[in-house]
């Protein structure tokens, strides 16, 4: 059994089926939560904004790859450099 950090709800989950690490919902209040221990077993409130800010770095190394994709075109399309 552990505690919403945010609605002080009480969660029932067992500390044999979460690692550290996991990210469980609260089913009280809905607030995003991860394990920070299992023995005793511990929850802390996961901020949307860093969740939103992962997505965005993600989004962000797709747009370097296509940058690579583009220069490769680029290169494929300009002049035949070897005579």
């Amino acid at each position: 059994m552990a505690t919403c950090p945010e609605c002080d709800a009480d969660i029932e989950v067992d500390e044999f089926d979460v690692d550290k690490g996991d990210l469980i919902s609260c089913p009280e209040c809905g607030s995003n939560l991860e394990v920070t221990s299992t023995a005793p077993l511990e929850l802390e409130a996961v901020d949307d904004d860093d969740e939103e800010d992962d997505d965005d770095e993600a989004e962000d190394g797709d747009d370097f790859e296509d940058d690579i994709d583009d220069a490769d075109d680029a290169d494929s399309d300009g002049e035949d450099w070897e005579e």
